[in-house]
């Protein structure tokens, strides 16, 4: 009984707890996706329910995860349910307790302006950000940013991190960058630039119905 509310799982061939970063990954994307809608929802309509929503769910879930344990997290569940059938990628459980604990402190924050206080402020809207910016590089990116906090603060170096970047080891050659690939990335956001500033006035104009279905509707 104690081994389910134990943070972290023993898997042989690792010495410390680990935790499934693909499991964590997609989580983080269902996260995302439902905290970015809600604030679309917000900028377009003024619609604050879904967001309050959203920070319970949000709040719920961590809390779940940091007092608890990760097994007993809904996101987790179907993350789990979703990428079974995937290879796991085995993370140190440490780290991202710590990283968990960060996103704890924002979402109660938010859940105390929004919720409780029913408010909105820079304050609440920067948090949000910071959440979006959080888990956008944890699905997209693999990268946990509350795991490279960690080791700013901890002395002891972070075991087993996704992709093994906590591992000191030369890129191989599929990795590397060539002057020649930063050059077209330049070239394309020069394009993406010059693209806006000479057809802006075009791009501005609202599309016309190509069947004329709104016409007929009429």
């Amino acid at each position: 009984m104690k081994n389910n509310f134990k943070f972290g799982e023993e898997v042989e061939g690792y010495n410390i707890p680990v935790l499934n970063e693909r499991e964590i990954r997609a989580a983080a994307g269902m996260l995302f996706l439902m905290v970015f809608i809600s604030l679309m929802l917000i900028i377009n309509s003024g619609n604050f329910v879904p967001i309050k929503y959203g920070i319970t769910i949000f709040l719920v879930d961590f809390i779940i995860r940091v007092f608890i344990s990760p097994k007993f997290a809904p996101t987790l569940i179907i993350s789990r349910l979703i990428v079974g059938n995937q290879t796991p990628e085995y993370v140190g459980a440490k780290q991202k307790k710590f990283s968990w604990i960060i996103g704890l402190v924002l979402a109660g924050t938010m859940f105390i302006l929004m919720v409780v206080m029913n408010t909105y402020s820079p304050i609440s809207g920067i948090i949000c950000l910071i959440c979006l910016i959080f888990l956008f590089f944890e699905s997209v990116f693999g990268i946990c940013l509350g795991c490279k906090v960690y080791s700013l603060i901890y002395k002891e170096k972070a075991q087993y991190c996704p992709g093994e970047v906590c591992e000191i080891k030369d890129r191989q050659e599929i990795q590397k960058t060539s002057k020649s690939q930063l050059l077209i990335v330049l070239a394309f956001i020069a394009f993406i630039f010059l693209f806006g500033y000479l057809l802006n006035s075009n791009l501005s104009i609202k599309p016309h119905d190509l069947f004329g279905v709104e016409k007929v509707a009429e």
